[in-house]
């Protein structure tokens, strides 16, 4: 097969059917999460998103959704709209994920000081957050696996 001649959208299909994990399943470890949330960002590489999979009390995927988009290193975040979501939907648990264009990994303080925000506000509602997973290059940076959360 001469990959020349594929399409952009024929190879992001054929990821998002093998990455994506569908709703009523589980999402497992980090490395799953980051490949879940990969698809979200194709067309991110010049602007930060900020996408949430939102999750019932058993952690299966309810839905996975971009909440948020901003410009080359930032991305406004707005904790009421998370809540509203998830309280429409009923979840239990979320993820989060966000992009770095730069590729760099690390958490910024911002990033940090949302994180916080976020799991404050949730808190009070009994929902958990998972993980936030930032997506940088081809790589992945884990809250949860490095104990930020």
């Amino acid at each position: 097969m001469n990959l020349s001649t594929v399409k952009d959208s024929e190879i992001l299909n054929e990821y998002v059917k093998r990455f994506t994990i569908r709703a009523g399943e589980r999402i497992k470890s980090s490395r799953e999460a980051a490949n879940h949330f990969r698809a979200f960002f194709a067309d991110a590489a010049k602007r930060e998103k900020f996408i949430v999979c939102f999750l019932n009390s058993q952690h299966q995927i309810i839905s996975t959704e971009c909440l948020f988009e901003g410009t080359i290193n930032t991305a406004a975040i707005y904790p009421r709209t998370v809540v509203e979501m998830v309280l429409a939907l009923g979840c239990g648990a979320i993820m989060l994920c966000h992009n770095h264009p730069s590729g760099e990994l690390s958490p910024s303080n911002s990033d940090r000081a949302v994180t916080k925000k976020l799991e404050t506000a949730l808190t009070a509602i009994d929902v958990d957050i998972l993980d936030h997973i930032i997506i940088g290059g081809g790589e992945y940076f884990s809250f949860a696996d490095h104990r930020l959360l």
